[in-house]
């Protein structure tokens, strides 16, 4: 297993840098495996593709607006990428942060602090102790490197009593790096806002979007409803590890970051009980596809439970839960093509890479999907 053998040529221009027109207006490409044909469809097609003995799966998590613009008191521009709330040991608890992750506390003037996973970009202008002004009611308190790579333990300073409604005001969603906003646009962050996220998306904790949901519209989901697809939900916080390129050549050295996620009482009931009875789970995108192969591994069944994934899904793995699956089209040596490639075959996924590239499909968030059967 090469990363290597992962890589292709993608054109730019068809790097999506806006969504459709409509949710549902994307094209989808249909892979079906037992043929091993391909064909062209919108997604609007779903509805009528979809078998109705089927339970259909989504990750129902929330983006957070997580892209923080401030600056030193030099003046000097420094943006800090939300990773994940942080809970310290009761050491640096004590001598360097002023809260868990699971509480606030109060510190004069009015003002809270919690402690943040964070990246600092460009890291090296930041030291300890290094104060960074996003607004009047938002400050990040340097505290500690955590990796070469612009991780940094960091405390947030903000006024109010809830951090979600400041980042609300304070931060940006926080697009992929391949999608470009360069020049400030309140049209676009409105967007943006809206776009980049999914239409049933419930709890907030993800630095990306489970991208493969984004094409849903409610009309849609009342219509699979209809049809007699049955629905669940599970949560799995989408974190920067999914989407860091593997470095390694021998992908199987690759170590996949942990990512939480959690199943209800009511959604492992539903998949257990759809697998009994034959019924086919299709998963809606590639962090479902991880929130139900990890459960399965763990407890040799889906149950209630919140948990991590270290997951890391490459060929010849055997799929224990899922059957068919929507997703996107996936960056060059990137762990979620090696996970199609798991599902549909290396060579027939890149056939089908290679024909979408000819019919200019869009890659990637906000481009198109398909759909392998």
């Amino acid at each position: 297993m090469l990363l290597s053998d992962y890589d292709y040529n993608l054109p730019e221009d068809l790097i999506a840098q806006m969504p459709a027109d409509k949710r549902e207006n994307s094209r989808m490409m249909v892979l079906n495996r037992k043929d091993r044909t391909i064909s062209h469809k919108h997604f609007y097609d779903i509805v009528d593709l979809i078998d109705s003995n089927t339970l259909l799966v989504m990750n129902n998590t929330k983006v957070l607006p997580a892209r923080l613009i401030g600056h030193k008191d030099t003046g000097a521009k420094i943006e800090v990428f939300l990773l994940k709330q942080y809970s310290p040991s009761p050491e640096l608890l004590n001598s360097q942060c002023s809260l868990s992750n699971s509480s606030l506390s109060q510190n004069g003037r009015g003002k809270q602090q919690a402690c943040w996973q964070v990246l600092i970009k460009p890291s090296k202008r930041v030291k300890p102790d290094t104060i960074i002004k996003i607004s009047d009611e938002l400050s990040v308190k340097a505290l500690e490197r955590l990796e070469e790579n612009g991780e940094w333990l960091v405390e947030l300073i903000f006024e109010g009593n809830n951090i979600l409604d400041v980042l609300h005001r304070n931060g940006q969603i926080p697009l992929p790096p391949y999608i470009e906003r360069k020049i400030p646009n309140e049209d676009l962050r409105k967007l943006d806002f809206e776009r980049y996220q999914t239409v049933y998306a419930k709890d907030e904790g993800s630095v990306a979007a489970p991208t493969a949901g984004l094409h849903f519209t409610k009309e849609i989901l009342n219509k699979l409803e209809n049809k007699g697809i049955e629905l669940a939900y599970v949560t799995l916080n989408v974190g920067l590890g999914t989407f860091r390129p593997v470095q390694c050549e021998n992908v199987e050295n690759h170590k996949m970051h942990s990512e939480t996620f959690e199943i209800s009482e009511t959604a492992a009931q539903q998949i257990n009980k759809a697998k009994s009875e034959g019924k086919k789970i299709v998963a809606v995108g590639t962090t479902t596809v991880r929130t139900l192969e990890t459960a399965y591994q763990k407890y040799g069944c889906i149950k209630a439970c919140h948990d991590h994934s270290e997951l890391f899904i490459y060929p010849p793995y055997e799929f224990k839960v899922i059957d068919n699956l929507i997703t996107n089209f996936h960056l060059p040596k990137s762990t979620l093509l090696m996970l199609v490639s798991a599902l549909a075959g290396k060579d027939f996924i890149f056939d089908a890479y290679k024909e979408a590239i000819e019919n200019k499909y869009r890659f990637f968030s906000y481009g198109d999907c398909m759909y392998i059967c």
